[in-house]
């Protein structure tokens, strides 16, 4: 049961972080986003990745992986970045986020697909969502949406990733199908990660927490 409560688990540890820390300048999201980055890049190349390679002919493969991140940067297009902490919300805005909602949906829903009893990328997708969630909650708690406007999309979202594992795991796909979506969310995960560890730094300067932070997340990955 952790591959579908984990992910809505993330989601309600976001909103509580949000409810807290009433104010996003409080809260340091930049440590957690390069743990998370740097937590769920090595699961992906020590889970998913060989995964996948197993089962697919390899230049297939890494075409599909291309996919995923051309497939990212469309969404992105949309949502701005949430999906690695940039969300962009106005205080003032009355209107419905629908391209922000639907690309982070879509978002959420594939990255359901990889997570199976068997391996650990549950545990990405959880850190993943957190930080993602907190920064979410934040702004929506912010605007002048409708209490039940946010209630709907923070459900909604938290509810995406289950759903893509519930289909990825008892509807009748074929195991090829399975892992050519897989390998097209290696593609979301290193677009992502990658994105998260670089725009975390500043000015490229060396900073130690991050730096801390980053071996903590690959040797976590790899020790689980």
């Amino acid at each position: 049961m952790n591959k579908f409560l984990f992910p809505v688990l993330a989601v309600i540890l976001g909103v509580a972080i949000a409810i807290i820390s009433k104010n996003k300048k409080n809260w340091n999201t930049k440590l957690l986003l390069s743990f998370s980055g740097a937590f769920l890049l090595a699961l992906t190349l020590f889970e998913l990745l060989p995964e996948v390679y197993n089962h697919l002919e390899t230049k297939r493969t890494g075409l599909f992986i291309m996919c995923g991140i051309l497939l990212q940067i469309v969404l992105e297009l949309f949502s701005k970045g949430a999906e690695h902490g940039h969300v962009h919300i106005h205080k003032h805005e009355t209107a419905f986020p629908w391209l922000l909602f639907v690309s982070l949906c879509i978002h959420s829903f594939l990255e359901g697909f990889p997570i199976h009893e068997h391996n650990d990328m549950v545990y990405g997708v959880l850190i993943h969502k957190i930080p993602i969630a907190t920064l979410i909650s934040m702004f929506l708690f912010q605007s002048k949406f409708s209490k039940l406007q946010i209630a709907a999309f923070l459900v909604i979202f938290a509810v995406m990733t289950p759903l893509g594992t519930l289909i990825s795991n008892t509807a009748n796909l074929s195991e090829n199908l399975l892992h050519t979506i897989n390998a097209i969310v290696i593609g979301i995960f290193f677009h992502i990660s990658t994105t998260i560890l670089f725009e975390s730094g500043e000015g490229h300067k060396f900073n130690l927490g991050k730096f801390i932070a980053i071996i903590l997340g690959v040797g976590i990955a790899y020790f689980i």
